[in-house]
Parts: C-alpha cells; sequence; structure tokens
C-alpha cells in the first residue's frame, strides 16, 4: 500500500512511517521545509512538499495515495484554537479527497476530548462538540465512502529520550527547583511509548473497520502525584502540591491539563486489533531514560 502521512518526520510520525517502512508498504511524506525532505529522502522515503494550511497539496498527497495517515498537529498552546481548526480543515479536505474511494483514512486525536473522572472507552464520543479535536473526529467517522477510523493518543507518548506533554513540564520543575502536583495529585494521565502507538497506527490503516475508534494507551492511568515524584527524584528536587488557584503559575498554560483526570481502557482495542503494548511504562522510561539527569 502507497500511504500519504502527515507529520513524516514527527516524534511519533518518524515511527510510523519505518513501521510502515519495515511491513512493505510504501510511504508518501508530507514535508514543509527543506530539512523535512532531507530527513524523509535519508530513509528512502519520496517527501511531498506542503503543510497543513496548504489544503490543495493535502488533497493532492491523498489523492496519489492508497491510504492516509494524518499526524500533523500545531503544537502551539498560546493559539490552540487556532491549531485546532486548522486541523479541522486539514481532515475535511484529505476526507473530500477521498470520498467514496473506500480508502482508509486514519487520524490521531486524543484520550482528553473523552470522559474524565472514570476510564474511558472507545465507545465514548466526545464529551462535547466544542472540545479539541472532536470536529476531526466526526468528520472522519462520518466520511462518505472513506474507511475512516480514529487513533486517540494518551497525552503522554513517551519513549527513553522524550516524555509527551511531560516534556514541557519537566524543564518547568527543574527551573523552579519544586517538581509540582495539583492538589492531592490523585488525578491519572495514560500513558503510551511511541514505538507500540506506532504499531497500531499501522494496524489501523490495514485492518480497521470504518467508524473504529481505537485507544494507543497502554497504561490505563499513572496518578499525578507519582509522575511528579518520579521527577523530583530523578532531579533530586522536592516534590509538593499546589493548589488550583496556584497552579496558573507554576504550570502556566499547561494549567488546565495537568488537573484532568484521564483514566483510559484500551481493552476493545486490544481485542479488535490484537494489539499488545511491549515497550516499556513511563516510569521505567523516566528513571532509566536520562531525561532527568
Amino acid at each position: 500500500m502507497r500511504v500519504f502521512v502527515t507529520g513524516a518526520t514527527g516524534f511519533i510520525g518518524s515511527v510510523v512511517v519505518q513501521e510502515l517502512l519495515d511491513a512493505g508498504h510504501q510511504v508518501l511524506g508530507l514535508a514543509r521545509n527543506a530539512a523535512a525532505i532531507d530527513a524523509l529522502a535519508r530513509i528512502g522515503v519520496e517527501a511531498h512538499r506542503g503543510d497543513l494550511s496548504d489544503t490543495e497539496s493535502l488533497a493532492a498527497g491523498a489523492r496519489a495515495c492508497d491510504g492516509v495517515i494524518h499526524l500533523a498537529f500545531i503544537h502551539d498552546f498560546s493559539a490552540y484554537s487556532g491549531s485546532v481548526e486548522t486541523d479541522r480543515r486539514a481532515v475535511e479536505v484529505m476526507a473530500g479527497a477521498l470520498e467514496g474511494s473506500g480508502k482508509p483514512l486514519v487520524i490521531a486525536s486524543g484520550t482528553m476530548m473523552v470522559a474524565h473522572g472514570r476510564p474511558a472507552t472507545e465507545r465514548d464520543a466526545p464529551i462535547s462538540l466544542d472540545v479539541p479535536r472532536a470536529a476531526s473526529e466526526a468528520l472522519v467517522l462520518e466520511a462518505a465512502g472513506v474507511r475512516g477510523v480514529v487513533v486517540r493518543l494518551a497525552p503522554v507518548v513517551h519513549d527513553r529520550a522524550r516524555q509527551g506533554l511531560l516534556t514541557t513540564i519537566i524543564p518547568m520543575a527543574r527551573e523552579k527547583g519544586v517538581s509540582a502536583f495539583v492538589g492531592e495529585g490523585a488525578n491519572r494521565w495514560p500513558a503510551v511509548h511511541r514505538l507500540d502507538a506506532a504499531r497500531l497506527f499501522r494496524l489501523a490503516l490495514e485492518r480497521a473497520e470504518a467508524g473504529s475508534r481505537l485507544h494507543a494507551v497502554a497504561e490505563e492511568g499513572i496518578a499525578m502525584r507519582t509522575i511528579a515524584e518520579t521527577i523530583g527524584e530523578g532531579l533530586r528536587i522536592p516534590v509538593r502540591g499546589v493548589t488550583a488557584e496556584e497552579a496558573p503559575g507554576y504550570f502556566g498554560p499547561f494549567a488546565p491539563f495537568v488537573t484532568i483526570d484521564n483514566p483510559t481502557s484500551s481493552a476493545i482495542t486490544r481485542d479488535a486489533m490484537e494489539w499488545r503494548p511491549r515497550e516499556a511504562g513511563l516510569l521505567a522510561g523516566l528513571r532509566e531514560g536520562g531525561y532527568l539527569s
């Protein structure tokens, strides 16, 4: 299968591309600059010049391939609503380009926009149509004549060098000299190793049914206090709780996220896709990866 991959040189996209190549697929990677083109060329991948705002390029890339995996996202938390709208337009144009073809369109979404306070499942719709990426999910799942699939990523997609959203939070702790959690720190975040996530994207492309929601979650929920304690241990700094009122002063624009209780199940995904996470867990990665040294 020839697959158009957006975000092909990113943290997750780069391992998805390698997973596809290892499985015998061909890849056409979206590249927004010369550096991305060179990076793709080094692994023998054809580049397709464009970016998420170039809708004509996105449509052309989708039409030129047998399927699409959409991973690119503008992670600008200072203008997050704009990033979400750019993503919605990108998904809309690629779904339109594939309409009636029966080809797979697999997009990345997130578990944080599903149920809070209890284990979210693949059967759960977004908590509101107003939450980030809800519109993108709906576009894919309702696309006519397209095998639309949503893969919801845990907020912490990690390896030994990077730790998802914690990659931003850890430097805060290092700078402030304190590793913090909010309240009692009992709220939970799910996690997944990026290699396990990459395998799930490939499986989704190859055989997920139209309308599937899948959860790229290896660990259902790790308490934020435990995460903060592991960070504090690694950085050799104190650990303490902050109040909800104090949280914006410590976490800045991430304050709304670090209070979310987002335990998430992947039981349906594991059964449907015969997907079994096999890489190291988040806390082991934090302790052993050298990121906290």
